[in-house]
């Protein structure tokens, strides 16, 4: 787990869709370019990042679907978790 500074947040998005290596990289580069975000882990399924202040869940849902992809669930953690 990453450790977080005061103003960042970790975010998990459950993610449909994903079957293979070309998924992840192609999620991975879609939340890379979500300003604010450090992707900590990307696999089949799921992606973790550790976001700042001006990184919303809203922005890396909309980059995730934009790449063709379904965020389904997960959950956000305020820093100092």
């Amino acid at each position: 787990m990453f450790n977080l500074m005061p103003d960042r947040h970790a975010e998990t998005l459950q993610i449909d869709g994903m079957s293979c290596d070309h998924c992840v990289r192609a999620v991975r580069e879609a939340l890379e370019d979500v300003s604010g975000v450090v992707v900590e882990s990307v696999e089949v399924g799921q992606a973790v990042v550790d976001a700042g202040p001006e990184a919303t869940r809203a922005q890396l849902v909309e980059a995730v679907e934009e790449a063709g992809y379904t965020v389904t669930g997960g959950e956000s953690q305020p820093a100092g978790r």
